[in-house]
């Protein structure tokens, strides 16, 4: 344990104590509400190029598990983690190690001692920006040099990175069901929730074409969460557009919903500090119904309630009610829709579960047909 820092691109510095011998990590910079979870947030492949700090005081105070990763691998995705405390010891009868040492095995710095509190709301206020965990008690010109080097999240395509090279089958070979799920980044409890619901998943690397998805027969098809800016990810609208086109019901979360609303002449931007957390409520539009959701996405589809510009075929489900950017969209003719919050939750509240039920009830309809 030694000191440490954290080195904004506008120049705040804030000191602490790196906790593992890691290397340098320069990344952007987010901030989750999360109070529980870590394990999950850690691992999930949305959070792949970002240093993430946790507002929940103190973290580790559970330990880590093995069940609980939602990366494929069960490895860590961040880049770095920003914590107020650090516990010393775990506790909990799931517990198989440290959160330190899982962390540390995979050589991902972690910095403590740091005013979260300070920090999150310098980010809210000038939005999420790139910075370095770094070593020592102030970061040298080699280090701000890296900051402003180190590439900003639009423009990225981080997708193909996480997503598996290679297709691998998730669940009972002998299921009713079939869904072929693009991996932008898939979380595992997805494919746990899919298995419960008696499917089958062929999960494929995002880069799949439509044709080798269609040649597969699915009853369905999934749409998965995944990082960084999704105009980058062009080569994924045309598959997406042939495979709804044909009627196959397609579902999409996070990237997912993003993706098929580009898919259908829509625009995406880049949000100032992102929505990472468990507690955001969402307003359904048609029932007024209101639902805590989990969330992890810098980017959301342009538009409103009203409508999406571009994209006449949509129409609007959802709206957020902190800052009422677009949570969900459906095709106005085709059994497509898709939601820009995690209704897997890992972690979160499963208010948004039935989600699933109403893609399985799509997919059985047309294996009637």
């Amino acid at each position: 344990m030694s000191a440490g820092f954290l080195l904004l691109e506008d120049g705040s510095v804030y000191t602490g104590r790196l906790r593992t011998p890691a290397p340098e990590a320069v990344a952007e910079v987010v901030f989750t509400t999360n109070m529980t979870g870590y394990q999950e947030v850690f691992s999930d492949p949305s959070y792949s190029g970002q240093i993430v700090v946790m507002t929940a005081p103190q973290i580790g105070n559970y330990g880590v598990n093995l069940e609980d990763p939602e990366s494929a691998n069960s490895t860590p995705q961040v880049a770095g983690v920003v914590v107020r405390e650090l516990s010393p010891t775990y506790s909990n009868w799931r517990a198989t190690g440290s959160l330190i040492d899982w962390l540390d095995a995979a050589e991902i710095p972690v910095l403590s001692d740091i005013d979260t509190r300070k920090l999150t709301r310098h980010l809210r206020s000038q939005g999420v920006m790139r910075g370095v965990i770094g070593a020592g008690p102030t970061p040298g010109d080699g280090v701000r040099s890296a900051v402003l080097s180190c590439p900003a999240m639009e423009g990225l395509d981080l997708a193909s990175v996480v997503s598996t090279k290679a297709p691998y089958t998730w669940g009972n070979p002998g299921a009713a069901m079939h869904i072929v799920a693009y991996d932008y980044g898939i979380k595992k409890n997805i494919l746990r929730l899919f298995e419960s619901h008696d499917a089958r998943v062929t999960v494929v690397p995002a880069i799949t074409p439509a044709e080798a998805v269609l040649e597969m027969e699915p009853d369905g098809v999934f749409l998965a969460n995944g990082p960084g800016d999704p105009a980058a990810v062009s080569y994924a609208p045309a598959a997406i557009r042939a495979i709804t086109q044909r009627g196959v019901p397609t579902f999409g979360i996070c990237l997912g919903h993003q993706l098929l609303g580009l898919t259908y002449g829509a625009e995406t931007y880049k949000l100032p500090f992102g929505h990472h957390g468990g507690n955001h409520p969402v307003r359904e539009v048609d029932t007024e119904r209101v639902t805590i959701t989990s969330q992890n996405h810098g980017f959301a589809v342009r538009g409103s309630e009203a409508g999406i510009p571009g994209a006449p075929a949509l129409r609007v489900t959802h709206v957020n009610l902190n800052d009422q950017s677009i949570e969900g969209l459906r095709h106005r003719e085709l059994p497509v829709f898709a939601v820009q919050y995690h209704p897997e939750a890992a972690p979160g509240p499963h208010d948004a579960r039935p989600l699933f039920d109403e893609f399985i009830k799509a997919c059985k309809r047309l294996d009637l047909e």
